[in-house]
């Protein structure tokens, strides 16, 4: 044994060794029902080898994250589109980064499609980064099904082409499957067929325990016996392990995972009716902040008593000296942008009649001829539209800026305004919203705009498993969170009243 770790100890007390580098060469599987010590082996397994072999964990309930404090292990978030793990994982095998695949939160079918494009990227990796590299793949019967379940045959066909991948042919590209599973008759078993050692826990349906045995050629009297194994044992076999079944007691670890074995609790001593009051009414640590209130479009008969209170707006006004700083007469015109675009039709109407209302709104705040040249007023009212403040402050602000006035002016607002989501790190604009920033009601335009400036290199349009967009700003990498292409309810405005009201995409407006 060349590169041995310690699982343990066997029954006679002696140390149980794992030969790590004929592991390398033949594979792992270990099997266990809830509550047996599975994942604490799994652990202790990957904590003694972290510091003499690449690991990369995929978990489905956020278990290894802690790996990450004590073990300075990368976790990678899977809300990614399928081609960016991909590529993540290329970099993974080029640098020889340990990392955890974090599954935590997503739904079957998501954790299979995530997986499988985390574990290609792994496998197709060039041959000249073929370095030795643990892949532990706990609650396998998720990834490598025996049968059909409610995810679609699309996500379990790459999910288990994928594992077979690993465990068949991982070898040559320095890959080593390591499979946990709670139940091996859920197991496909041309990937449990595939691993050379095995570890067996605690096991109590006759199909599992029959599958067992056969894999530990061991007879059926034999094979009751994993129902009398305590948590943490397991009947240790395989060239890596024993030449024989040995039984196993797993030694102590480390770190911990966030979920454990119950314990149980004493209940909170409260008299009924404060109970009652506590799950009927409420506590004020669960009440909801006020919503922010809506700032409202200026009316004309407003406007027009701004204007007798300012006195007449002559042409050759009475010299006086003007006081007020550049910055404040700044916040001044920014407050103009607000109040014109406080009103929902202006995303719809044409950029001049715009200008002329904003000349009337600057002369309102007696900003003579400050910031109103027609080419600033066009920029700005890109910005606006994607609710960019003008005070940028930074050099990537300046390159996205750059950037946007190549574009096609209409295209402006819509590529700012994704920009600002991508940068505040926001979930990716609706195709409506996209339209709006473009002066269209229509969300087809807003995929169109979408694709016009993923062709020309100024964005990277991608979907997640979920079917949600996400967006990278070339130039910066500034990425948005994942975000529906479609919204829900749509905010639409009454042309009689000017005022907002709620309707579904569906339904059509009330008469």
């Amino acid at each position: 044994m060349k590169a041995g770790i310690e699982l343990g100890t066997n029954t006679t007390g002696q140390p149980a060794l794992l030969d790590l580098e004929e592991l390398l060469s033949t594979r792992l599987l270990v099997q266990g029902n809830s509550g047996s010590g599975k994942s604490h082996l799994l652990r202790r397994l990957l904590e003694q080898s972290a510091g003499m072999v690449q690991q990369a964990i995929i978990d489905p309930e956020g278990d290894f994250v802690s790996f990450s404090e004590r073990f300075g292990h990368t976790v990678v978030d899977a809300e990614r589109s399928p081609s960016e793990l991909q590529r993540i994982a290329l970099r993974i095998r080029q640098h020889r980064a340990s990392v955890v695949l974090n599954l935590e939160g997503l739904d079957a079918e998501e954790q299979m499609r995530c997986a499988a494009a985390f574990l290609n990227g792994l496998f197709d990796a060039d041959r000249s980064v073929w370095y030795p590299m643990l892949i532990t793949v706990d609650e396998a019967q998720i990834f490598a099904p025996a049968v059909a379940g409610e995810v679609s045959d699309e996500a379990r066909r790459l999910s288990l082409g994928a594992m077979t991948n690993l465990m068949c042919r991982g070898r040559k590209r320095g890959l080593a499957g390591i499979v946990a599973t709670q139940r091996l008759a859920k197991l496909a078993k041309n990937v449990a067929a595939e691993a050379s050692n095995f570890l067996m826990g605690r096991t109590f349906l006759d199909i599992d325990m029959a599958r067992a045995a056969d894999l530990l050629g061991m007879d059926r009297r034999q094979a009751e016996g994993f129902r009398d194994l305590e948590p943490g044992q397991f009947v240790a076999l395989g060239p890596a392990l024993s030449r024989r079944p040995v039984p196993v007691r797993i030694g102590a670890v480390d770190t911990a995972g966030r979920s454990g074995r119950p314990v149980l609790m004493p209940l909170p001593e409260m008299p009924q009716a404060e109970m009652q009051d506590l799950i009927f009414v409420g506590g004020e640590d669960d009440l909801l902040p006020m919503p922010a209130p809506v700032s409202r479009a200026r009316g004309t008969a407003e406007l027009l008593r701004d204007i007798e209170t300012s006195g007449p707006l002559d042409s050759t006004p009475e010299v006086e000296a003007d006081t007020r700083t550049e910055a404040e007469k700044q916040e001044l015109l920014d407050s103009v942008y607000a109040e014109i675009m406080s009103d929902p039709e202006t995303a719809f109407r044409p950029a001049p009649l715009i200008y002329q209302d904003f000349l009337f709104h600057c002369r309102i705040k007696k900003l003579g001829t400050f910031g109103q040249d027609m080419p600033s007023f066009r920029k700005r009212l890109a910005m606006a539209r994607a609710g960019v403040s003008s005070d940028r402050g930074d050099d990537a602000w300046e390159q996205v800026l750059a950037v946007a006035e190549s574009l096609p002016e209409e295209m402006q607002g819509v590529f700012l305004l994704l920009a600002r989501a991508a940068r505040e790190e926001a979930p990716c604009p609706t195709d409506e919203a996209l339209a709006n920033a473009y002066g269209s009601r229509s969300p087809s335009r807003g995929r169109w705009l979408l694709t016009y400036m993923s062709e020309h290199g100024h964005i990277r349009s991608e979907e997640d498993f979920r079917g949600s967009r996400i967006v990278t700003i070339a130039g910066v990498n500034w990425r948005t969170l994942p975000g529906a292409p479609k919204a829900g309810p749509i905010r639409k405005v009454d042309p009689l009243r000017r005022a907002p009201m709620l309707t579904m995409p569906s339904s059509r407006p009330a008469e």
